[in-house]
């Protein structure tokens, strides 16, 4: 099974090699648009892979229980 990051760069150099393609066959106004989308693609991506926890747990719990049934009121 393929390690997390080893999936995260290999998706990030297929975004980057498919942005330089674009570029190099003339698609310049169409990567231009696509920029800041990239921008936030690596800035997540570098996130993920230097977080020093676990994934994030949610503010909204709720009252469930500790057996997946929604508590008394």
């Amino acid at each position: 099974m393929l390690s997390k990051k080893v999936v995260t760069v290999a998706v990030l150099a297929a975004v980057l090699t498919w942005s330089t393609i674009m570029i190099v066959l003339g698609h310049a106004a169409a990567a231009a648009v696509l920029l800041p989308s990239l921008g936030l693609l690596v800035q997540q991506i570098v996130q993920a892979l230097t977080a020093s926890g676990g994934p994030a747990r949610s503010a909204d719990v709720g009252p469930a229980g500790t057996d997946g049934q929604e508590g008394t009121r």
